[in-house]
């Protein structure tokens, strides 16, 4: 096992955790790489490199308040922000998002996401399948877990599967699990908890802006171990596990350092500690993912912030947009710039909207009832708004979309076929990715 240690951090529960890069588990709740190199030489072909960049945000942010206010709505409804034109002509977003309104061309707006439960959890986000009834055992996996097991890596040095949500308080933020396709399908998870059975030659998380550091620190690890003579007693899984995480390839695209000043000026600077029970706002992390994308990634799962909006909604929102509004356009942009906006659909989304009706404390309460969800990239056609919801925001006016239809379209643009793709369970009984024939969102397709 091998970790790279960063700084403790203190949660509101009293725990004194430290964030760690763990390779040769590779987070994968104790699995070892040399399982899941095995495991993706069992999986057959390797198909084209497709990715999809999925932006959780825990809490379920207001859409009343973002994507689809309600101007004409009573003063109880309509809230504090005005709305702004964007470059699609109709289309209007929150003053708030002022760089994400300069490119509506580039993205869509889903209006009318239904079916979703009063419940604080990534599952539905993560899964496309609601958390609870009777799941096959082991339980439902995510579209990361999927995806390694249907198409494994791209590239022998970086995971198939990346999640940089870190751990959260409010455990439900990170339920979503491999499920029963196991832990070799889990995610290389960049953060989280453990204790140290090995530290690679004092490199550090906060080193990992330091590319000659850390190369210089893998190549001194490589050498330590050559002269152990603990390389002879590998098998060849084994061995390629190693390769790999002492390569340069994985630990080039953690390497922010490698950005330029502008680029990473672009996405902005954000703020490390844990916002209410959920996740910090770090819009590096949308860099990260990009640069994972490019180096071999499929799928990269991030946690962005807290919007659980039950008090002060307007005054947290005034400082939670910017940041969010200049992250998630310069993802956008850089992947239109640098041709990979064909290859990489990113989705934007939170477990659940806000009630039209701003309670007594100037705050939406959950409303499972209807949402909005942002997607761009992935070759879909863009610059368009899909569904709508009433005068007050409450419910979808016409055409309501499931999170099925979503994971359905982003199977289709990863060069999956829901109508025939299927993953077995423990039981050894097969089962199609998305529930309900749900099919891809077809004014995207």
């Amino acid at each position: 096992m091998l970790r790279i240690y960063g700084q403790g951090s203190r949660f509101c529960d009293g725990v004194s955790r430290r964030n760690f890069l763990q390779i040769g588990g590779l987070g994968m709740g104790g699995l070892a790489l040399p399982q899941l190199l095995q495991a993706e030489a069992q999986s057959g072909g390797r198909p084209t490199h497709k990715s999809v960049i999925m932006i959780y945000l825990p809490g379920g942010p207001p859409h009343q308040d973002t994507f689809d206010l309600k101007l004409d709505a009573p003063r109880e409804v309509r809230g504090e922000f005005r709305a702004i034109p964007t470059n699609v002509a109709g289309i209007q977003i929150c003053e708030h998002l002022p760089r994400l309104a300069r490119i509506a061309d580039k993205y869509a707006l889903i209006r009318s996401m239904v079916g979703a439960k009063d419940d604080h959890s990534d599952f539905q986000c993560m899964t496309g399948r609601l958390l609870g009834g009777k799941p096959p055992q082991g339980g439902w996996p995510s579209l990361g877990a999927a995806i390694s097991r249907l198409q494994g890596a791209a590239h022998p040095g970086v995971p198939p599967f990346v999640g940089l949500e870190p751990v959260m308080q409010h455990k439900p933020y990170n339920a979503a699990t491999p499920g029963f396709l196991g832990s070799a399908c889990s995610a290389f998870s960049p953060s989280g908890r453990g204790r140290a059975d090995m530290s690679l030659n004092d490199i550090t998380l906060d080193r990992l802006d330091n590319r000659k550091a850390l190369l210089g620190g893998f190549d001194q690890f490589r050498r330590a171990v050559d002269a152990s003579g603990k390389m002879d007693g590998m098998d060849a899984f084994q061995r390629q596990a190693f390769g790999v995480l002492t390569s340069s390839k994985l630990a080039s695209a953690l390497d922010l350092g490698a950005e330029s000043r502008g680029a990473l000026e672009r996405y902005g600077k954000g703020d490390p500690r844990p916002r209410g029970d959920a996740a910090p706002r770090l819009p590096e992390q949308f860099l990260l993912a990009r640069r994972l994308v490019e180096a071999g990634a499929r799928v990269v799962t991030v946690a962005f912030g807290f919007w659980d909006y039950h008090g002060n909604c307007f005054k947290t929102a005034r400082e939670d947009l910017p940041m969010f509004d200049r992250g998630v356009s310069a993802l956008i942009e850089d992947l239109h710039e640098r041709g990979m906006s064909k290859d990489v659909s990113v989705v934007v989304w939170g477990e659940f909207g806000r009630t039209p009706r701003i309670n007594k404390d100037a705050g939406r309460d959950h409303w499972p009832g209807v949402s909005c969800a942002l997607l761009a990239g992935g070759g879909m056609r863009t610059g368009q708004v899909i569904g709508s919801t009433d005068r007050i925001g409450g419910e979808a006016a016409d055409r309501p979309v499931h999170f099925g239809e979503v994971f359905a379209t982003l199977y289709r643009n990863l060069g999956i076929d829901v109508n025939t793709a299927t993953v077995t369970d423990l039981s050894g009984r097969p089962h199609y990715l998305v529930e309900n024939g749900r099919q891809p969102i077809a004014e995207l397709v």
